[in-house]
């Protein structure tokens, strides 16, 4: 699909663009959306228990393979890769619909764990994931589009709150198994075992996707060419995310050239991928943007080093640390069925703003465990009314963004909203790994093995929250923009 230039807020979208659903009441279960919200929601499920499950075996994976002092990258691959896949997945969606992104994800989903399951070191253990992030971008894009095209715009809030429920079961269940399996079988087998979960998803979701949201999204018009410019730009933004990862990781002189290289890769292929005025919060969809990637960064920086600091600091086993997160799952899908209420919609502004505050708390929070008299079970609470503010602020930003996005452009705006969490998240994951390396995070896995509960470097681990509760801190400012947009605007010619 090609960049498109803004719309007027008068411009409505065509109707014919869109396959036919049912207009007026309804609900996502109904007889007409039935079989396709299951088959969507499966797949959410898949992807929340790899998520939480992988979460807690990482620590004992990352010591076994002599690689926790490149922790973060393990966490920041997946995020790299997918930034590519989510830029592949909008145009592929927008020119034949979502059923071949989806498929496709999938299967490379289910590829990176296999190899990260027999990995040999922690490079290809790096690899597997960097595989099963190219998945996961083509994934989320999909399902956003599905979405967009599947489900009338007031049913899309509780869609996406259906998303977030998605994440309760596996959030509980995830880490208690993953910790089991981990402590009498191996991480092996963590990674191993998800891959044969994907199959009945795709069993349930494919057919349902098949019958209502295939193909382009006007069929009478004809087949836009790949922009190769854009892909250019997503194999830039790629590549630049990754060059400066690894010199936050490295930290001698020499990371200084990749450092820039990776910055002359990433600024120009951020301005030519989001939407104009992203870069200073203008008012509408370039704040949803840039919102999304400020909350999901913060939070999944500061959250990826909860397991760690648990079992390192603390001496907790890798089950406890894993369910010590737990509560967030529910209380995230909490926040999000609260701001799908038809009574919240005029507030969701303030939402948004309200679950920023209580995201920059809970980071704030989680490192007072540091000091052996604090209980553990604070981070437990912090971290369960820091899910809640996640689960307001992330739903509100995909609900807007498909507001503000006409049918054939949901599949560039959904991929523009996704590379500002992944690119976020790649940042700030290489912000707050080089903060713990410089500070002697690398010399934590030896404590581990020595003596669980002895583990040194506190003050690596207060680097990597405290910064990342003051950009949460930002998002409550950012978070006051998003209102006052024109309606159905495109990326304009990427930002400016």
């Amino acid at each position: 699909m090609s960049v498109l230039e803004p719309r007027d807020a008068d411009v409505a979208p065509n109707p014919a663009a869109a396959p036919p659903v049912p207009v007026g009441g309804g609900s996502v279960l109904d007889r007409a959306h039935r079989a396709l919200s299951i088959g969507v929601v499966s797949v959410v499920l898949v992807v929340a228990f790899e998520a939480t499950a992988v979460g807690t075996a990482m620590p004992v994976a990352a010591r076994e393979l002599n690689g926790v002092s490149v922790y973060a990258f393990a966490f920041s691959a997946y995020f790299t890769t997918s930034l590519l896949g989510m830029v592949l997945s909008g145009q592929w969606s927008d020119r034949s619909g979502p059923l071949g992104p989806l498929a496709g994800g999938m299967s490379a989903f289910a590829a990176g764990l296999v190899l990260s399951g027999t990995a040999g070191d922690m490079w290809l253990f790096i690899l597997g994931r960097a595989v099963q992030g190219l998945g996961g971008g083509l994934v989320i894009v999909a399902l956003y589009v599905v979405i967009s095209r599947a489900y009338e715009e007031h049913l899309r809030p509780a869609m996406m709150a259906a998303f977030a429920a998605g994440w309760v079961v596996p959030s509980v269940v995830g880490p208690l198994a993953a910790g089991t399996i981990t402590e009498h079988l191996g991480w092996r087998w963590v990674f191993l075992a998800i891959p044969v979960l994907v199959v009945l998803p795709l069993a349930l979701a494919l057919p349902a996707i098949r019958r209502t949201a295939s193909g382009p999204a006007d069929p009478d018009a004809p087949v836009a060419p790949w922009d190769r410019r854009r892909i250019r730009l997503a194999f830039g933004i790629s590549l630049g995310a990754g060059l400066l990862q690894y010199a936050g990781q490295e930290l001698r002189w020499l990371s200084v050239l990749p450092a820039l290289a990776g910055a002359a890769l990433l600024v120009p292929a951020v301005r030519g991928l989001l939407p104009r005025g992203t870069y200073r919060a203008a008012r509408g969809l370039p704040s949803v943007v840039l919102l999304r990637g400020i909350a999901a960064g913060s939070f999944i920086a500061a959250e990826s080093f909860v397991p760690l600091m648990l079992v390192t600091q603390r001496g907790l086993s890798p089950t406890l640390a894993g369910l010590s997160l737990a509560v967030g799952g529910a209380t995230w899908a909490l926040g999000s069925w609260f701001q799908s209420r038809p009574r919240t919609e005029p507030y969701r502004e303030r939402l948004a703003v309200a679950g920023m505050v209580l995201v920059a708390a809970a980071i704030a929070t989680a490192p007072s465990v540091l000091i052996n008299g604090v209980p553990v079970w604070i981070v437990a609470v912090a971290w369960a009314f820091g899910c809640f503010g996640m689960g307001m602020v992330i739903t509100s930003t995909s609900v807007l963004l498909l507001k503000l996005s006409a049918p054939e452009e949901a599949g560039a705006n959904s991929a523009a909203l996704q590379i500002s969490d992944g690119l976020s998240n790649v940042l700030l994951l290489a912000a707050g790994g080089a903060a713990f390396a410089t500070l002697g995070g690398g010399a934590v896995g030896h404590a581990v093995s020595a003596d669980s509960s002895t583990g040194s470097h506190p003050a690596a681990f207060a680097a990597v929250f405290l910064p990342m509760a003051g950009v949460a801190a930002v998002g409550a400012w950012v978070a006051t923009r998003l209102g006052h947009g024109r309606q159905h605007q495109g990326q304009g010619q990427g930002e400016r």
